[in-house]
């Protein structure tokens, strides 16, 4: 009965004399098996075959290449088919690949940092702190000025300076505005003088029993209007010229002026701040404000000082400037005047030719922007 069932190999276990079972077959195929894995063989050059009991059915097992440990779990690994590629060959056509100098630009971009937005607050907070501090010990000293507790540092020469400039100032406005009114005043008059004498000349030419009498005062009025004209040029230079010396140096002048009244305001602010802090105790807790205060003192005692440095040069070059500009301007204003009304004619035009003043020929408009190019 026993013979005549068919039995495979492997189904069979090896039984010592002593009735128990023979590793030493279980661990040659074990050692087999790990020699064949560590030499590169992978299972799919590896068949298993069972059979079944009967010994009527056989099945063979196919796997794939092993890479790895038997411990680690892998992912499938999904062959597409030949239709697959095909689509994917097609759809990478498309596909523009980088090429190897594009990947080194692209690692050796530059890097950029992006800002801490907390230092940012934080500088902008202690900003606003010490803005704040400072406008608050300038508002307590200009006070206290006005009230008349607190003390002020005074140059007493360039406050004089000062003082004068500005007094100066208001009167050259003065001079200024009353030229301009005597300069549209004169126009009109020239222009009321270039009619008349138009309609005496066109009244000389139709009655002709007093064609002399109209001509002789066509001419007269002809002769005024272009002197006028003369005398017009004059004072419009005249106009100009204070008018660059008031409204620009002047008044530059007057803006140091203004920073330099800011800055002795800060110093006496911090000045006095000090000194109160001097008339405190002195310990662990106020001796560091102290200095932190005495530092801050000097700072704006250097900028005090330089800034009344500035005033003072300002000063100077205005005032040699002012007499230069003015001289020249007085004299060609009086000779224009005393030339217009005594009538001569040549005084008047050697005035304008003395100080390059050019005159603007009538009826004639400024050139368009295409004819200047």
């Amino acid at each position: 009965m026993s013979e005549d069932s068919p039995r495979s190999t492997a189904a069979e276990i090896a039984v010592t004399s002593n009735g128990a079972v023979d590793d030493t077959i279980e661990h040659s195929y074990n050692s087999d098996l790990k020699r064949s894995i560590q030499a590169g063989l992978g299972l799919s050059e590896t068949q298993i075959t069972s059979h079944g009991f009967d010994g009527n059915k056989e099945g063979i097992i196919e796997a794939g290449s092993f890479q790895g440990s038997f411990s680690t779990a892998r992912s499938p690994v999904v062959l597409p088919s030949s239709t697959a590629a095909s689509r994917l060959a097609g759809q990478g056509s498309d596909f523009i690949a980088p090429s190897e100098r594009e990947r080194t630009q692209q690692k050796s971009g530059p890097i950029v940092l992006a800002e801490d937005p907390r230092s940012t607050a934080i500088e902008k907070f202690e900003l606003v702190r010490r803005w704040s501090l400072n406008t608050y010990k300038c508002t307590r000293q200009i006070i206290s000025e006005k009230l008349g507790r607190g003390s002020r540092t005074v140059d007493l020469e360039l406050e004089a300076q000062i003082e004068i400039l500005r007094d100066n100032k208001k009167k050259y406005e003065n001079v200024l505005k009353l030229a301009q009114t005597l300069s549209s005043q004169l126009y009109q008059m020239v222009q009321t003088q270039r009619q008349m004498g138009d309609a005496f000349a066109d009244l000389s030419l139709k009655s002709l029993e007093l064609h002399e009498e109209f001509g002789y005062n066509a001419d007269t009025q002809k002769l005024l209007a272009k002197n006028g004209e003369t005398l017009l040029g004059a004072i419009n230079f005249f106009i100009s010229s204070v008018n660059t010396l008031v409204n620009k140096t002047i008044e530059d002048t007057l803006v140091t002026v203004k920073h330099y009244e800011t800055a002795r305001i800060e110093y006496d602010a911090y000045r006095t701040d000090l000194e109160e802090l001097n008339l405190g105790p002195r310990d662990a807790t106020t001796m560091p404000k102290i200095e932190q205060s005495h530092q801050l003192f000097q700072t704006h005692k250097e900028k005090y000082d330089k800034m009344r440095n500035d005033v003072s040069i300002k000063l100077k070059f205005l005032e040699e400037n002012k007499v230069k500009v003015l001289h020249n301007q007085l004299v060609l204003f009086h000779n224009a005047i005393a030339g217009y009304f005594a009538g001569n004619q040549k005084q008047l035009e050697q005035t304008l030719k003395q100080f390059h003043v050019k005159l603007k020929t009538p009826g004639v408009d400024a050139p368009s922007w295409l004819e200047e190019q």
